[in-house]
């Protein structure tokens, strides 16, 4: 039985986008011939490899074992085609990114900024969320996390040096609360607390002494995913926070925010930007990678 690469192109493009519709919108056909393609390639293997609802797709395990497989040789074949293409000009196509919200270095905006300006035949699209995932599977070049929560089948470079968390709260909360000595004394205070996503539980403040890490589990009063909120509460005096140094750097200088508990926060690797092994890298995420190298090297 010979392979339908055509097929198996329109498999991963459903697997990746979970949706017939956006799929045919991807390879320019219409929505029934990717099914029908779908239904030959089930029918070819003897095998579903799609479960369909009204509402969404996903895949059987046969599916899943299947995507695995084929995904990244259809990325190397992707990646060999537009190497080919380009040696005869600049990088260029649609660079995909998911970012860390909390990677403010990278999203502070002259990092992109210089790279757009000089690769002008490459599109950004920068999702910035906090929610971990496949980066492959949902269709993503490259990503910016903390390297101690990268997977260990990634390629990833360092974009600043360590990185350290930090205890604030204004000035006015301090003096009519006081102030913890300990970092588990922080769960008598009124706390503002971050989650990476809606379901998630509030994210535990971590520390350490004498060379051991550990955790406090608060009882934040306010809870919320996005990091400018937290801040803009603790400055009105809300109550404690807890989060990376960068953020709150500028309010702290205007004196809005006064740092806590120093002796109980050490630092720690920072943000890489990281993408899988691939035998060949896209010029367009190479260009990335030589941007990033030198930004850091530069400031």
């Amino acid at each position: 039985m010979d392979a339908d690469f055509n097929a198996l192109a329109t498999f991963v493009f459903v697997a990746e986008e979970k949706n017939f519709r956006a799929a045919a919108d991807r390879i320019g056909v219409s929505r029934s011939a990717v099914s029908q393609t779908i239904a030959r390639l089930e029918s070819m293997m003897g095998v579903a490899l799609v479960r369909r609802t009204t509402r969404s797709v996903s895949l059987t395990e046969a599916g899943e074992r299947l995507f695995a497989e084929v995904a990244p040789a259809l990325a190397d074949m992707r990646t060999a085609f537009e190497a080919t293409v380009n040696l005869q000009g600049p990088p260029r196509g649609q660079l995909r990114l998911t970012v860390s919200s909390i990677a403010e270095r990278f999203l502070s905006g002259a990092m992109l900024s210089t790279f757009s300006q000089a690769n002008p035949e490459i599109q950004l699209d920068v999702t910035v969320t906090d929610e971990e995932f496949d980066i492959v599977a949902e269709g993503y070049d490259a990503g910016v996390r903390l390297g101690e929560v990268i997977e260990q089948d990634m390629i990833a470079i360092p974009i600043v040096g360590d990185e350290r968390q930090m205890v604030v709260c204004a000035p006015a909360f301090r003096d009519r609360y006081g102030m913890p000595m300990h970092p588990r004394d922080l769960p008598r205070y009124r706390c503002i607390g971050w989650r990476p996503a809606p379901k998630a539980v509030p994210y535990r403040w971590e520390f350490a002494e004498d060379g051991k890490d550990f955790s406090v589990q608060v009882e934040p009063e306010i809870t919320t995913n996005d990091m400018a909120l937290m801040i803009k509460l603790a400055v009105a005096g809300a109550g404690i926070t807890f989060g990376m140094e960068e953020s709150f750097r500028p309010t702290i200088a205007r004196g809005e925010l006064i740092s806590l508990l120093d002796e109980f926060c050490p630092t720690f690797p920072g943000f890489y930007l990281y993408y899988p092994s691939r035998r060949n890298i896209p010029p367009k995420l190479r260009a990335l990678i030589e941007h990033v190298q030198a930004f850091r090297q530069g400031g």
